[in-house]
Order: C-alpha cells, then structure tokens, then sequence
C-alpha cells in the first residue's frame, strides 16, 4: 500500500524555488518515496534532526520523516547540500 505524500510549506516553497530541471529530479525522488519510504542510500540523521531520514537528488537533499502507523511520508525540507542542514 503507497504511503501519502505530504510536503510542508517550508518544504514546497523550497522546491518551487529549484531551478526547472533540478525540480523535476527531485520532485521525482519525492514521488518515488510513495512506494519506498526507505529506499537504497537513505540515511538516518542525527543531532537537532534526529528521527528524520535522507535521500540524494544529485547536489541536492530532501529531509524527511515516515509515520508508519499513519502511512504518511512528511517531506521537512529540500535544499542543496550545503545549505540543507542549517
């Protein structure tokens, strides 16, 4: 059964601000989490982000969390990596 998608604002206005093409991979990547909340290279992060999980678009990261109880993927933030986890 597909998880929900379920981006917040923060999150949304972050990836409506990528540049076109990089949107779409990403958005992509966001899609692909519906089937695999936890696919190949996701990474648990620690510290002020703990509980939350990590995937790759090229240079750029999505943070996340996943509620299985509620089967909802709750996408926090999306950004270029060196500006992600600030």
């Amino acid at each position: 059964m597909p998880y929900a998608i379920r981006l917040l604002k923060r999150a949304a206005r972050e990836l409506e601000a990528l540049p076109a093409r990089e949107r779409a991979r990403v958005a992509a990547r966001i899609d692909s989490l519906a089937d695999n909340p936890r696919p190949h290279g996701a990474e648990a992060l620690q510290g002020e982000l703990a509980g939350h999980l990590r995937i790759r678009a090229g240079d750029y990261r999505i943070i996340y969390a996943v509620e299985d109880a509620a089967l909802v993927v709750t996408i926090v933030r999306v950004g270029h990596r060196r500006e992600v986890y600030r």
